[in-house]
């Protein structure tokens, strides 16, 4: 390992630190890594669904039209009990697994990416992305209600976070591999390697905010993650958006706008019950009288209830599973045809879904919940489509529309990712004409849900996070010219006077530096009482010794003309308390001594100012 390691600091120091090159070697790596680890994600998913959930309980969930099944599940009798018994199996095994051996593995994976990026320097131990993989597998394969963009971004962030640590970058480079890894994981598993790129960079911040030292790498490692994970496909669906390429709609009248906001308005108010309900039901089922690998079996168990009541609810009707595992199946057939799903349907899905989504992941199941906000949000749009094409079937000729166009609202708002969803919506669906709806119904939700978020652990804004503390510092110190800062005026002393009268001028001032000029008023030195204090003792050189005698002639100063960042580098070149300042046109001019605690109280009065000024933004 460490011959290896070497190797590739080698190769990286060859390519230059500062240069694209090593973020063309680094991010094709995580991309590589991350694509196979969605194959192996989605071969051990589907394998667990079929020796599971088909095997026992004769449920086969119906797959969006660009997934590749590898497993062909042919027609059997369907047994609801077991569902539950499967779901709670999965559950068990999923929180043993957690709980055992990486606790922080539980939930929906994103976050924790998000708080490690903020919160922790970039750092992932090495065994999450393993844990994450195999216990969302086991979840999502018996039946959880989960998605998939949440362990395989852990997973890419997971590898990118290793890399990082292994080959000794900085803290701000393992955060950007981070980041890198988890749109390399989101860009492959749905296919959307734009969408990976963006929403790496924006769902760091829960305001207009983006990360933009990450887009390049991410764009780098989403690209070749797409790529190696779309090479295990058959031919077939190489390259074929996850629900098809056959969707064809497009908007028709800008009059078409006004029915949207419609929609907006009801995408807005359910995203603030599935952010409620989620942490809601989340806080009330870390309360159970259990230990904690027995959460996620109770919260498992009570969602396969939910869903066979749903299902019995609708006379059988296999479709109201989509509160189950994916649901991709059911949005389909909403975004293909959703005159074949009733408005009430479609609305008992969406609802739904909220509450087993929070069973299984709130309770600890492994899992992510960007796939479930597609079907809460597609569903929701198809119904409120339904029945404002039966109000205005001249405004809403396509009930269809408002699926697609729902699935990128919901999230929008929910998750605070408005550009990333976009595209990603886009590119799942393979339709690009209704990027002017899409983009209307999108901002409308994230500007209405600025007070909740998916993500708890995002953070306002650059400026709040952590991760870019030293460079908001340098930012601020950068604004500020050391013209700025009340200068203190000091005594001088001529070169040419004796340490007697320097000694006799000691108790006279506080003063630690004494400047040193010429006979023109011109700097040429400087000394501190410590420069003083050897000669106490030597009375003998007193009248000898002159002040030129004692300085140094290594001036650190800076001119008023000098940002304060240029300032406090001086400072702590020598861990200086005062330094002089000079005259912009005359390097040798004194104007007066910068204290290092004036320099910060002036810092820290900018920082309150735009704290401020944020808030009041806000």
């Amino acid at each position: 390992m460490s011959r290896l390691k070497s190797l590739w600091q080698a190769v990286i120091v060859a390519l230059d630190l500062s240069s694209s090159g090593k973020w063309f070697v680094l991010s094709s790596l995580i991309g590589v890594v991350a694509g196979l680890g969605a194959i192996v994600f989605q071969v051990a998913s589907q394998s667990v669904l079929h020796f599971t959930l088909v095997q026992f309980a004769g449920y086969a969930p119906a797959e969006p039209a660009g997934e590749h099944a590898l497993f062909p599940h042919s027609p059997m009798d369907l047994s609801v009990w077991m569902i539950v018994a499967v779901m709670a199996a999965g559950g068990l095994v999923s929180g043993w697994i957690v709980y055992t051996f990486a606790p922080e593995a539980e939930g929906h994976g994103t976050d924790a990416a998000i708080e490690a990026f903020h919160q922790k320097r970039g750092f992932i131990r090495a065994r999450i992305p393993l844990i994450k993989l195999v216990a969302s597998a086991i979840t999502i394969g018996t039946g959880g209600s989960g998605g998939r963009e949440g362990p395989i971004a852990q997973i890419g962030a997971g590898f990118g976070s290793f890399l990082a640590t292994r080959l000794n970058l900085s803290a701000r480079d393992r955060r950007i591999m981070l980041a890198a890894g988890m749109g390399a994981g989101v860009g492959s598993i749905f296919r959307a390697p734009l969408a990976g790129a963006l929403f790496a960079a924006e769902i760091l911040y829960r305001d207009a905010d983006l990360e933009s030292d990450v887009i390049v790498p991410a764009a780098i490692a989403s690209i070749v993650g797409y790529s190696v994970f779309s090479m295990f496909l058959p031919a077939g669906h190489r390259f074929m958006p996850l629900f098809g390429n056959h969707l064809e709609y497009s908007v028709g009248s800008p009059a078409e706008l006004l029915p949207l906001t419609i929609l907006a308005v009801f995408l807005v108010v359910m995203g603030a019950v599935y952010v409620k309900t989620f942490y809601g039901l989340t806080a009330q089922l870390k309360k159970l009288p259990v230990i904690p690998h027995l959460r996620p079996m109770l919260g498992a168990a009570s969602a396969g209830l939910v869903g066979i009541g749903l299902y019995e609810l609708f006379g059988r009707d296999q479709r109201a599973l989509a509160v189950l595992s994916t649901g991709y199946g059911t949005l389909q057939a909403a975004l293909q045809n959703a005159d074949e799903l009733g408005v009430g349907l479609l609305l008992a899905i969406a609802v739904f879904k909220i509450l087993t989504t929070s069973l299984t992941i709130g309770s600890g199941g492994s899992g992510g919940v960007f796939g479930p906000s597609m079907v809460i949000g597609g569903c929701l749009g198809a119904a409120v489509g339904k029945v404002l094409n039966g109000m205005w079937p001249e405004l809403v000729p396509h009930p269809e529309v408002y699926a697609i166009v729902g699935m990128a609202g919901f999230f929008a708002g929910c998750a605070h990712a408005p550009i990333s969803t976009i595209i990603m919506v886009s590119e799942m669906t393979g339709d690009y004409k209704l990027l002017l709806p899409t983009m209307w119904v999108s901002t409308l939700c994230f500007v209405l849900s600025r007070r909740w978020t998916l993500y708890e652990k995002q953070v306002p804004s650059r400026l709040e996070s952590p991760a870019h503390r030293g460079d908001f510092l340098v930012d601020v110190l950068e604004g500020i010219r050391v013209s700025d800062v009340p200068l203190r005026e000091r005594k001088s002393v001529l070169e040419s006077m004796s340490l007697h009268e320097i000694l006799q001028l000691l108790p006279e001032t506080r003063q630690n530096y004494f400047p040193v000029t010429d006979a023109n008023q011109r700097l040429v030195g400087i000394f501190s009482t410590d420069d003083v204090r050897s000669y106490l003792y030597d009375d003998s050189i007193w009248h000898l010794a002159v002040a030129r005698d004692v300085m140094t002639t290594k001036i650190i100063s800076v001119r008023k003309d000098d940002d304060l960042n240029t300032a406090m580098r001086r400072f702590t070149e020598l861990n200086l308390d005062e330094i002089p300042v000079l005259d912009g046109t005359d390097s040798r001019r004194l104007v007066g001594m910068l204290r290092r605690k004036d320099a910060i109280s002036i810092y820290n009065r900018r920082v309150m100012e735009r704290q401020k000024q944020a808030q009041d933004h806000a």
